[in-house]
């Protein structure tokens, strides 16, 4: 009988390790505030894409291909047509003069780039393709009208399968490229010795295809104002509320010069608004864009999608407000996958352990077209394989390849997470290989933290890190080499115990350098910030940052209560509309807090200089005199005599007997451009028990020791480690998309595509330490993705390590119990 004391121990509570700092400020840097969204979210007052009603408004849906590749052949709408209710019925035939390509930023050499409309007029080439749309005067009908129109198909072969799409017989996904090869790219090169390699491991690996399903599908609400004008003579505009902070959805119609109004979940504002510009050849001023509540996103909220282009050319062609919201079914077959790589990995190895040199050739799904950045994982898979580690000879080969299936795009830890699988897999088969323990592999290889900033192979530069601090203290959490004689006790008694590392490393935040000329989508890697204080005291923050979760809205007011030292309850923040704030690139790649935060920051570094300077004007001190102490300021020479920012506030607003050079008001804007990523890190460890009769996988203990470099609401950031784990996790032993033969998605609903829920989730023990990065002034390096990397090869890891005795080496994610299972009983029929 299984009891508690039989198990490694799962301590409560939480640890805190060298390094940990937390402030006890009750509302500045480092301290543990409750998010201050949650109140309005928590309790359904938070206002959606779909909560937006505007009237005479008009509902959209689409009909989606059941074949992965077809021709078309007729499409009869007349009965939909016909139906009561329905306003208009488009085929690809009359949707192709409205609307323009779908757009593709990646800039590769020799990319084969297929045409991408939002409706297609000649065929379909993955199940679950927009073939028509209908307008109808509410979503039943035209739910009702979708089942009337006729297609008529002629199917083609699909292609499934990524290596069997390159054999030279493969169905073709498009005939005019005479290929599915979407590209190729070379770097690096390592010779056949592997840098005078003892011995070479090699193992191919699988980083499966992911469905990116956040808590709110996609969703738009378009209207041009000149329309609506006449519309609304004799009824007053009712519109909910949008996002706390930012402008009611109903001004744009009393106020302002846009004529392009739109609600959209998405997770760049600006970066929708200048696409729209460019693709439409309306002028981006006569454009707002605005992101209320965005219920998630992990990346699939990127792009311009065909139904959200649709929606915006038929508000402006019938003259009335568009509504579409995605129902769960078309979100898990039509919006934009995640991962999707085969990889082959060679390392060559010292018999000490010491990595020589490492090939891999990358075999990535591009789908059947490509999204914004879609052909980009690859290359950041490839910029961060060495991981933490000091690996000299590095060589890669890339080949994105087109398949019958939804295009992939971004998905949290994009690239970054399939390169730390990869290598800390490679640790562990390394280990395996020299009969050496896993940990000693690692501490072999580390990069050591004098080496900072250290270059990898591939030109990489990681700004700073202490790997060896992160790993000790999560060994020290575990009691590493007590679990170790626990795992061996327990083997003798048929019990089969596994514990995984990972030890990796990540970038985020990316910098303006690191995007290639001619990316329309990404126009930079800086972040704005303007914060103003009314003369009352009351301040307000706008952010280019656009959170879907983060809880931005609490870390950029305590970054500003941390500077000016004004109480967070006299702060907001606002965000989310093209009107209201500066331009910003949004939120994506772990970059929020790096460059946003740090806007902030710099801004309110601004205004303090500017009380400074007010309150030596005052007190006829040199400025150098002056102490700004949490709000309030004072002359070294007569400390009793105070002035607090509120009093300069008033002052500067009154404009007369300002300091020369000083301008009235209490305003100031800052943009920050990093110069380099930075470069988070940790150590994951994970404890599994396996049961060798069902294949079933239970976590015991799952460790996270994490660096984000300098933590501004420890609360916030073991939020996002944990939703980060809970997303690894279910890669690792539940989720995948699976295709049938024939190009049909077969996990295409939540009854087929697992998800974990608390019930598949362990406690997770949480420490960190504090490196931070000399990148940016904030010296914050990011988090929101750290779990959804470090989790995976932890879990996987743990599996082999505890089917080891049966001479298991690997087995690919997901490591659903089934799969399992039946490796078990192929290795008992090899042993006997």
């Amino acid at each position: 009988m299984r009891t508690d004391r039989d198990l490694p121990p799962r301590p409560l509570g939480e640890g805190r390790g060298e390094g940990f700092r937390e402030r006890q400020s009750p509302s500045g840097i480092g301290a543990r505030l409750k998010r201050r969204e949650d109140p309005r979210l928590l309790s359904g007052r938070g206002t959606y894409v779909d909560d937006i009603r505007l009237p005479d408004m008009l509902y959209l849906k689409v009909l989606r291909s059941p074949y992965a590749h077809a021709r078309i052949a007729r499409i009869d709408t007349s009965q939909a047509q016909s139906l009561p209710g329905v306003v208009t019925v488009l085929t690809g035939r009359e949707a192709r003069p409205l609307t323009p390509p779908l757009p593709v930023a990646a800039v590769i050499p020799d990319l084969k780039v297929p045409e991408h409309y939002a409706l297609p007029i000649e065929k379909v080439c993955y199940a679950g393709e927009a073939v028509a749309a209908v307008v109808a005067s509410d979503s039943y009908i035209a739910a009702d009208a979708l089942a009337c129109i006729e297609v008529e198909y002629e199917p083609l072969p699909a292609i499934v399968d990524l290596e069997q799409a390159l054999q030279p017989q493969a169905p073709l996904v498009h005939e005019e490229f005479g290929t599915n090869v979407a590209y190729r790219f070379q770097l690096g090169e390592v010779d056949d010795t592997f840098g005078g390699a003892d011995v070479v491991v090699r193992q191919r690996m699988e980083n499966q295809r992911l469905i990116p399903n956040s808590m709110e599908p996609r969703g738009i609400v378009a209207y041009y104002r000149e329309a609506l004008r006449e519309a609304t003579r004799s009824e007053p505009m009712r519109v909910l509320s949008g996002v706390e902070g930012a402008s009611s959805p109903a001004e744009p119609m009393a106020r302002g010069p846009a004529s392009l109004v739109i609600w959209l979940s998405t997770q760049g504002p600006h970066l929708v608004r200048t696409q729209l510009a460019s693709m439409l050849n309306i002028p981006e001023h006569q454009i707002q864009v605005i992101a209320p509540e965005v219920g998630g996103a992990f990346g699939a909220k990127l792009n311009i999608y065909g139904e959200e282009l649709l929606a915006i050319v038929l508000a402006r062609q019938l003259g009335r407000p568009i509504k579409w919201i995605e129902e769960r079914s078309e979100h898990m077959a039509a919006t934009s996958h995640g991962r999707g790589q085969v990889a082959y990995l060679e390392a060559g190895v010292k018999r000490d352990g010491t990595i020589t040199a490492l090939r891999l050739r990358i075999i990535a799904d591009m789908g059947a077209y490509h999204h914004v950045l879609t052909p980009v994982a690859p290359f950041q898979t490839a910029t961060l394989i060495t991981g933490c580690y000091t690996i000299p000879a590095l060589a890669v080969e890339i080949t994105g390849v087109f398949t019958s299936k939804t295009p992939t795009d971004p998905y949290r830890g994009y690239g970054r997470a399939e390169a730390a699988y990869y290598i800390e897999r490679a640790m562990d088969l390394v280990a395996r290989e020299l009969e050496m323990d896993p940990v000693a592999v690692r501490r072999r290889n580390f990069i050591r933290p004098e080496q900072f900033p250290y270059m990898n192979p591939f030109g990489h530069t990681y700004d700073s890190g202490d790997y060896e601090r992160s790993l000790s203290r999560a060994l020290e959490m575990l009691d590493y080499d007590r679990v170790r004689r626990e795992q061996a006790r327990l083997r003798q008694g048929g019990r089969y115990i596994g514990i995984g590392l990972s030890t990796y490393v990540w970038r985020a935040g990316f910098p303006s350098v690191s995007i290639p000329p001619g990316m329309q989508f990404l126009l930079g890697g800086w972040e704005s910030a303007t914060i103003q204080i009314a003369p009352t005291g009351a301040v307000t923050v706008r952010t280019g940052t656009s959170p879907h979760g983060q809880g931005l809205e609490t870390t950029m007011a305590q970054i500003v209560s941390d500077c000016l030292g004004v109480p967070i309850d006299d702060i907001r923040v606002v965000h989310g509309d093209t009107e209201a704030v500066p331009y910003g690139m949004g939120t994506m790649g772990s970059r929020s807090l790096c460059n946003g935060g740090s806007a902030v920051l710099l801004a309110a570094e601004q205004l303090k200089e500017k009380a400074i300077r007010m309150a030596a004007h005052v007190f006829q001190a040199a400025r150098e005199e002056i102490v700004y102490q949490s709000g309030r300021m004072f002359s070294k020479s007569f400390p009793e005599r105070v002035i607090t920012i509120q009093e300069v506030t008033r002052l500067a607003y009154h404009g007369a007997d300002l300091p020369a050079g000083i301008a009235a008001g209490m305003e100031a804007s800052a943009i920050f451009d990093p110069a380099n990523f930075t470069s988070p890190f940790g150590t994951h460890i994970c404890v599994v028990e396996v049961d060798i009769d069902t294949g079933d996988v239970k976590i015991v203990r799952y460790i996270a020791v994490d660096d984000c470099g300098r933590v501004v609401n420890p609360m916030i950031v073991e939020g996002q480690i944990q939703g980060g784990v809970a997303q690894g996790v279910g890669q690792a032993l539940l989720e995948g998309a699976v295709y049938g033969d024939d190009g049909q998605l077969l996990t295409g609903s939540f009854l087929t595509y697992a998800m974990p829920t608390s019930t598949e989730l362990p406690l997770l023990e949480m420490d960190r330490t504090e490196t931070p990065t000399p990148v940016n002034p904030l010296g914050a390096k990011g988090v929101g993705e750290a779990g959804a990397i470090g989790a995976p090869p932890a879990v996987v890891n743990a599996v082999v390590d505890a089917l080891s005795p049966f001479g298991i080496t690997h087995l690919d994610m997901p490591l659903w119990p089934e799969k399992v299972w039946r490796a078990i009983q192929q290795a008992r029929g090899h042993r006997q």
